[in-house]
This record gives structure tokens, C-alpha cells and sequence, in this order.
């Protein structure tokens, strides 16, 4: 049983709804009149979000920013999560939709429940939902290392089930991409690191990461094109892969082949740099725990090997000397000396790969690719009248994606510049409280996906970072 906490809050604040061109302000408790479903209609309640949300909004005087932050902040939690108290196995288990998509991405479902995993260890029954999303992952891992996505239940009708490729009913779509199996390891340390519960780190844990080793080992192609290759048919050219279904020809230097993005368009050279260096980071975290908790050193010394090896392979290959900016970091590149110059929205990114922790916000050559990468010499960067911003082609032209504006925030030192960036996030919400995929330069009432959890979720998740920052004045600077 959930206890929904209550207070008083009124003020000038935004109820949403729109008359013509402008967005009536009323006196509202933005508690309890916000876009949320009712209480009964959530699908999952912590006691310790509503807490935290009850929290925040006391020190939010900035009340259009507070019932946004209402309405994104446990999205997530009262939209997407399906949590049984108790699996087949006796432990628990979660499945996390994406939102509008009834399927879980290891990478969407891991990064939408992240914020909340701080405050698992202050809410028993949040801690175990978390705990069977990482079980209910690691399960996925072990079904096929090479999926992205995957069904509730097996659906031998599914949408990709005639994908030239390995398909199985379980699987929703199957594009290998590198950073699927980092999210997952992300979270499992991140969920450690904050609770130390060591009881779903058992033989699951032991083979999900024997696995993801042994496909990223694999798909450095150092003996061939590797075990995986895709192919759809479609006239969207993102959506298969050239070559009968094994992408662009790379030199093996190392580095690991990303058949696609974290956008699912395919990679054009499968030497995804973003993708490699969050590879690097969650090896290492993996060993961590395979050490600690485990003691399997054998797998643990694995993991780091494979870590140090990319590690030093993206320094050799990763880094192009612009005659702008300077050294930058690449965003594809082939091993053969062809390198992409280019960033996309979705994360993990090269602005984002400070905000992942995979580079300090001090290395010069991020700072150089971060003045890249939010410019117009990205060629996905666009600016009009309604905002700026980073976008990518699968969506296409004009259409920047608040996750990048939330990415260039949280990797900034920059007061006016932070300040910018959610006077941006404001105003670009088209009057609903929550953020979208994309929505057009000149136009924010044009958007893409009106229910996207993962964006509403890390909306509210800069909102806390940046008051834990000391940036409540800013927030609140109207």
C-alpha cells in the first residue's frame, strides 16, 4: 500500500492548458493538479519519489519549472513500470516500457529507471522493483547478448519477427548495439554502489557478463565479420545493414563494431566512439563487483583487459585534429584512418560521455568537441526560433531533441549557459509539462512522441543534480 503525501503549495503556477498562442496560469496546489494519472491509475509508487518530489517543489519558487518537474520527474514510475512482487524464480521482476512502445530496450529501461535507484536504499519496495529491473535485464542478456529489445511475453507475431537475422519470439527488435549491454551494467553498479545488496549477483550475474564479454570479443572482428548480421527490408536506409547484412568494412585495431546507434539507425563506420568509451567504463565497473563480490578473478581480469585494450584503442584512433576546434573526438570511425565528424542526440553521445562519467569535463579534448559538437559545424545541430539544440537522422532535418539540451547542462560549468538551457526546456514542452524526442527548430508545437518516459524521467533528474549543485538560484532566477 502506497502513501501519497500531501501539501499545500499554491501560487502562480502553469496547469497547462492551452488558450490559442498562451498557456493560462491559475492558482493551483501543482501537487495535486499536474498532468500525472490519478493515483489509482499509476502503476508503480515510492514513497520515497513522492518524498523527494514534495522536496524539491518547497524549494522551487520558479512554479511553471515545479509543475514540470511534478509531471516528468516519476513519469516513469506511473507510466511504464510492470513490477510482479515475485517472478518464477521466486525473485522479483520488472519490465519497463519505454512509454508509447510496449517493449523494453535494455538502454531506455536502464536509463529510465536510474535517478531513482539513490533512493532505494531510503524505500525497501523501490529497491526491489529496481533489483528485478536488473534481473529481469540480465535475464534478457542471456536470452540473445546481440537484442536491443524485448517483449513482455513471446509474440511469435511480432513487429521485426521477418528481420533477416536471428529473431525469436521473446526478442521485440534485434540491433546490436554496444551500449544495450552497458546499460545494463551501469545500473547493476549503480544499484550496488547505493544499496549493497550483493543477493542478485549470483550465477545470472555470472553468465549475463560472460556473455556480454564474449559478444563485445566478437565484435572487435578480429577473426572475420563476427556472429552477427541484420538486415530488414524497408526503404529507410537507418534501419538495415549495407553489405548483405555485416555494415561497413572495418580494420580489427581493437575497438568494438556497433552494427547501430543508441537512435537504432545503423552505425555508417561501425566503430562507434561514444559506445566504446561507455564499454570501457561499465568493464571496469563490472569487475569491480566480480571482484568484490564474486571473487571470480579469472572474469574480472577479463573484463579489465578488454577494457584497457579499447581504452588504448581510441586513443590511437578516436581523436581527429579539426583545424577549428583542435584535437575533438570522433563520433564513428572505421580503423582504416575514416573518421565521422558528426554528434547525435541520443545517449550515450559524445556530449554526453562527461555526463556518463566515461571522460572528466576538464579533458580538453571533450571541452574541444563539446564547442564542436553545439555548433553548426555538426552537421545535426540546429537552431531556429523556438530553440537550439542537437538532433540526428532519425528524425531528420530541424528537429533538435531536449536530451541534448538536458546533456549540454549537465556537462556545464556555465551558469548563463545552464540557465539557458532550461529557460530552453520550458519553453519548447508545446504547453504539456513533459518533454518529447524532438521537436522543429522554429516550432515547438511540432514534436515528436508525446509520451517518451525516458526524457521526462531525465528531465527531472537535471532538476535535482542541479539544485545537489548549489544551482537553486538559478533555477528559480525567472
Amino acid at each position: 500500500m502506497c502513501m501519497f503525501l500531501t501539501m499545500s503549495l499554491c501560487a502562480d503556477a502553469v496547469q497547462g492548458v492551452m488558450v490559442g498562442d498562451e498557456v493560462r496560469r491559475e492558482k493551483v496546489d501543482i501537487l495535486t493538479v499536474n498532468n500525472r494519472p490519478k493515483p489509482d491509475k499509476r502503476l508503480f509508487c515510492s514513497e520515497a519519489v513522492e518524498r523527494k518530489i514534495q522536496e524539491v517543489t518547497r524549494q522551487l519558487t520558479n512554479m511553471r519549472l515545479a509543475w514540470m518537474f511534478v509531471n516528468c520527474y516519476p513519469n516513469t514510475l506511473d507510466t511504464t513500470v510492470h513490477y510482479e512482487e515475485t517472478g518464477e524464480d521466486g525473485l522479483p521482476d520488472t519490465f519497463v516500457y519505454t512509454g508509447d512502445i510496449h517493449a523494453m530496450w535494455l538502454r531506455d529501461s536502464g536509463a529510465q529507471v536510474f535517478p531513482y535507484v539513490r533512493l532505494a536504499s531510503t524505500d525497501k519496495r523501490l529497491q526491489r522493483m529496481l533489483a528485478g529491473v536488473v534481473l529481469r535485464q540480465l535475464k534478457c542478456i542471456c536470452l540473445d547478448p546481440y537484442a536491443n529489445a524485448f517483449n513482455k511475453e513471446p509474440n511469435p507475431n511480432g513487429e521485426w519477427m521477418k528481420d533477416i537475422t536471428k529473431m525469436r519470439p521473446e526478442l521485440h527488435e534485434r540491433k546490436w548495439e554496444v551500449d544495450s549491454p552497458c546499460y545494463v551494467l551501469r545500473l547493476a553498479y549503480e544499484y550496488w554502489k547505493e544499496t549493497g545488496d550483493e543477493s542478485i549477483f549470483g550465477d545470472l550475474w555470472i553468465e549475463a557478463v560472460t556473455q556480454i564479454v564474449a559478444t563485445f570479443r566478437d565484435q572487435q572482428r578480429k577473426e572475420g565479420r563476427g556472429n552477427y548480421r541484420f538486415q530488414r527490408r524497408t526503404e529507410r536506409q537507418l534501419d538495415t545493414m549495407n553489405n548483405d547484412g555485416w555494415g561497413a568494412p572495418v580494420r580489427p585495431v581493437g575497438l568494438i563494431a556497433s552494427a547501430f546507434r543508441p537512435s537504432d539507425d545503423a552505425t555508417t563506420l561501425l566503430f562507434l566512439v561514444p559506445s566504446n568509451f561507455m564499454a570501457v567504463t561499465q568493464l571496469r565497473h563490472a569487475a569491480e563487483i566480480l571482484t568484490q563480490v564474486n571473487h571470480c578473478d579469472n572474469l574480472a581480469r577479463e573484463c579489465t583487459a578488454l577494457a584497457d585494450e579499447v581504452s588504448e584503442a581510441l586513443q590511437k584512433y578516436a581523436i581527429h585534429q579539426h583545424p577549428k576546434y583542435g584535437p575533438i573526438y570522433a563520433y564513428e570511425v572505421d580503423g582504416f584512418g575514416n573518421q565521422l565528424l558528426m554528434d547525435d542526440a541520443n545517449v550515450p553521445s559524445l556530449l554526453a560521455m562527461a555526463y556518463l562519467g566515461d571522460v572528466p569535463v576538464d579533458d580538453p579534448i571533450y571541452q574541444n568537441t563539446r564547442r564542436f559538437v553545439w555548433s553548426e559545424d555538426n552537421p545535426y545541430f540546429f537552431r531556429g526560433k523556438a530553440g537550439e539544440g542537437i538532433g540526428g537522422p532519425h528524425i531528420g532535418y530541424d528537429m533538435p531533441w531536449p536530451m541534448s539540451i538536458m546533456m549540454r547542462a549537465f556537462t556545464s560549468t556555465d551558469d548563463q549557459e545552464i540557465k539557458q538551457c532550461i529557460e530552453m526546456l520550458m519553453r519548447t514542452d508545446a504547453g504539456t509539462g513533459f518533454m518529447h524526442e524532438s521537436f522543429h527548430k522554429d516550432d515547438a508545437t511540432k514534436f515528436t512522441r508525446e509520451w517518451f518516459a525516458w526524457q521526462n524521467t531525465l528531465f527531472g533528474e537535471l532538476i535535482i543534480h542541479l539544485i545537489d549543485e548549489g544551482k537553486l538560484s538559478l533555477l528559480n532566477d525567472k
